[in-house]
C-alpha cells in the first residue's frame, strides 16, 4: 500500500501562486508514475503533470508556463508549484501514484491505483 498526503492548499487571488506538496509513505517500490490532478465541481477529473522513474514530465496545456512540478526523493516528497494562478485553476488537487508499467506517462484517472484525500485551491478574481 502507498499513502499520499497532500498540502498546501489554499485561497489565493488571480495571479498570485501556491505550492503544493504530496508525501508519499508506505510500499513505493512498483510505483513508475506519480501526478497531481485536479477536479472542479461538475468537472471531471483531469491531469494537471505527471512525472516518470526517470524524470520526465508531461503537463496539461492549460498549465503549462505556470505550473511547475518537482520531486525531492530523498524526502518522498512530490511538489507542484502553482503559478499565475487563474480563477479556472479553481479544484480539488489530488496526488496520485500509478503502478502501471508502460512508456508513456498514463493521464487517465483510472490508471492511478492510489491517491490522496486531496487539497482545495480556491483562486478568487
Amino acid at each position: 500500500q502507498v499513502q499520499l498526503v497532500e498540502s498546501g492548499g489554499g485561497l489565493v487571488q488571480a495571479g498570485g501562486s501556491l505550492r503544493l506538496s504530496c508525501a508519499a509513505s508506505g510500499r513505493r517500490f512498483n510505483i513508475n508514475f506519480v501526478g497531481w490532478f485536479r477536479q472542479a465541481p461538475g468537472k471531471e477529473r483531469e491531469l494537471v503533470a505527471a512525472i516518470d522513474a526517470p524524470g520526465r514530465i508531461r503537463y496539461a496545456d492549460s498549465v503549462v508556463g505556470r505550473f511547475t512540478m518537482s520531486r525531492d526523493n530523498a524526502k518522498n516528497t512530490l511538489y507542484l508549484q502553482t503559478d499565475s494562478l487563474e480563477v479556472e485553476d479553481t479544484a480539488m488537487y489530488y496526488c496520485a501514484a500509478s503502478d502501471l508499467y508502460q512508456a508513456a506517462i498514463p493521464t487517465r484517472a483510472r490508471d492511478y491505483r492510489y491517491w490522496g484525500q486531496g487539497t482545495q485551491v480556491t483562486v478568487s478574481s
